[in-house]
């Protein structure tokens, strides 16, 4: 703590004392405290102290409007566009994006692209200045959602065109987070595609078009994690820390489910995959544990499958380099047992995985198996 701090802390007897406190809960540390204790672990203040959740989130103010889907279609298809239709569609695109984390990918996507087509046709109607605009943001949004979905499935071109679509309608529309998110699916798809000095320039492109927008700390993200893999350890540190440093200065999400956002979360997420590819176990194992941990429910759902899976064979890959075959084996059959799955991201961290088990260990029946399950899944991206 004294290394991160920019003020003269107390004796380290009286600090003890404070941290005991704290973390038995008798009592709870000040907002400088706070920042402090969350800088020295590498995060974020709200991944270790989230704000108390609001009783009401987006998804369920579609009922506050009084209107179900049908009586939005009937009004989609009125002559005139009302305020109220306009919130009812826009609660509508945030609730898509909300169950991007969990809804099959084939239903994800024909949902998405039914509303992306009632949505831009509104756009041949008699509007005001204010509401083109919306409706071209709330097309780029969903456009998002739907080029997202299309790459999880393997669908690269048609991903890539549904992205550029997005692009030009935030650009269009004037909306910096929509472009903003454009290049950051630009950055991804560039990462698990391999192409790091493309990540690195997309991302560059983005944070400059979205400045103080939670799309700027998921571009640094996929920044650090491509100069991990290009093995510039200085800039993954430089490039993690710019990330937790605007990350820091956002204010706490209203919908942490929402995939247009970044939760505190998944800042260990991003460090997860960064410390995995530079050969740092320790940290590796200890943030693929916390992203488990804050994505599972106490009940044992998961609201995070497809985060959990990486984080599962992040603890495959550790297991693997200490030479622990059958847990490594187990870590990565339990990633690809989801039903929600984004098949690039999954097979870019299992490709580490059976790489380090396919040159000392194919010959094991378990290793075998495992690595036919990978080949298989990777023939289904196109």
């Amino acid at each position: 703590m004294r290394a991160h701090s920019n003020e003269p802390l107390p004796a380290d007897s009286t600090l003890l004392r404070n941290w005991k406190r704290w973390e038995s809960g008798s009592s709870e540390p000040d907002n400088f405290y706070k920042s402090l204790i969350a800088k020295t672990f590498g995060t974020v203040t709200a991944a270790f102290f989230p704000p108390q959740s609001a009783p009401e989130n987006d998804r369920l103010l579609l009922a506050g409007t009084g209107m179900e889907t049908l009586e939005i279609l009937a009004r989609v298809r009125a002559s005139d566009v009302s305020p109220a239709t306009l919130e009812a569609l826009r609660i509508t695109a945030d609730r898509l994006c909300c169950e991007y984390p969990y809804m099959p990918s084939a239903e994800l996507h024909a949902e998405g692209r039914a509303w992306l087509r009632r949505i831009t046709a509104l756009m041949d109607r008699r509007l005001t200045l204010a509401q083109h605009r919306e409706i071209l943001t709330l097309a780029g949004w969903v456009a998002l959602l739907v080029g997202c979905v299309e790459y999880d499935m393997g669908n690269r071109r048609a991903a890539e065109a549904t992205r550029r679509a997005a692009l030009s309608l935030g650009e269009e529309g004037g909306n910096a987070a929509v472009v903003g998110w454009a290049y950051e699916m630009r950055a991804w798809y560039a990462l698990t595609q391999g192409d790091y000095r493309g990540v690195i320039a997309a991302a560059e492109a983005g944070e400059a078009a979205a400045v103080n927008q939670s799309a700027a700390v998921q571009l640094a993200a996929q920044q650090a994690k491509a100069w991990a893999r290009l093995g510039d350890r200085r800039q993954v540190e430089a490039t993690l820390d710019r990330g937790r440093r605007m990350l820091e200065a956002l204010p706490y999400p209203e919908d942490t489910d929402h995939h247009f956002v970044v939760d505190p979360a998944k800042f260990d997420f991003y460090a997860m995959d960064c410390y995995r590819i530079a050969g740092e176990d320790r940290l590796a194992r200890m943030y693929a544990r916390e992203v488990i941990k804050s994505s599972t429910e106490p009940n044992g759902i998961e609201r995070k499958p497809m985060r959990n899976a990486e984080a599962r064979i992040t603890l495959g890959v550790v297991a693997a380099r200490s030479g622990d075959v059958e847990a490594a084996v187990a870590y990565g059959r339990r990633a690809l047992e989801g039903d929600r799955q984004s098949l690039p991201s999954l097979l870019m961290c299992s490709q580490e995985l059976t790489g380090l088990l396919a040159r000392k260990h194919q010959r094991q029946p378990e290793v075998s198996a495992y690595l036919d399950e990978v080949r298989a899944l990777a023939r289904s991206v196109s």
